[in-house]
């Protein structure tokens, strides 16, 4: 879960006021080196959070940044999260639906989406199936006369039945595609 923050770090520490200009100046070698990691770790956790955001839209809260103190004074992000939505809407299996196909884009938005944006994927997906099942009782319940189709043995097949295995169809066509995208999945250390 992840949210757009502009990069700016914060302001010199007032034992630093002299080197404000040029904070790199009178660094060890060492100390360019983290300053490089951290400004790098910077970039790439605010673009993958700043990825969940735009995708998860009004089902995304606000990002929150976990910083570490470079030894150039400046605060630089580390990890950071996006709080997303994944309540059902109340009454509206259809409206669920859709919603859930919001919060799994955005838990998969990122360039390498970390374990627990597929966790959320994964939670998404379920209450997704749970929403058309009901969506599938409630047309069985408000009277939908069932169609005389039959099955390959010839057995009458239910109107449920046949919303059901429609359903697999459309959510096994939506995992195919991320069972290839996980394939590629390489974890980013904090």
């Amino acid at each position: 879960m992840i949210t757009v923050s502009p990069l700016s770090p914060s302001a010199p520490s007032s034992g630093q006021v002299g080197n404000a200009a040029r904070p790199e100046q009178g660094l060890s070698p060492e100390q360019l080196k983290q300053l490089t990691e951290l400004k790098a770790r910077d970039r790439e956790v605010r673009a993958h959070e700043a990825a969940h955001q735009a995708v998860g839209g009004q089902y995304a809260g606000a990002v929150s940044y976990t910083y570490q103190r470079g030894p150039d004074g400046n605060q630089y992000a580390v990890g950071g999260e996006v709080p997303i939505d994944l309540s059902p809407v109340p009454g509206d299996p259809q409206a669920t639906v859709e919603k859930m196909r919001v919060v799994r884009a955005a838990a998969m938005a990122p360039a390498e989406p970390s374990a627990q944006d597929q966790a959320v994927a994964s939670q998404a997906m379920q209450i997704m199936l749970q929403a058309r099942t009901e969506a599938a009782q409630q047309g069985d319940e408000a009277g939908t006369v069932p169609e005389p189709d039959s099955d390959q043995s010839g057995a009458p097949a239910s109107r449920a039945g046949q919303r059901a295995n429609e359903t697999y169809r459309s959510i096994s066509a939506l995992t195919d595609g991320t069972a290839q995208s996980k394939s590629d999945f390489r974890s980013v250390a904090a």
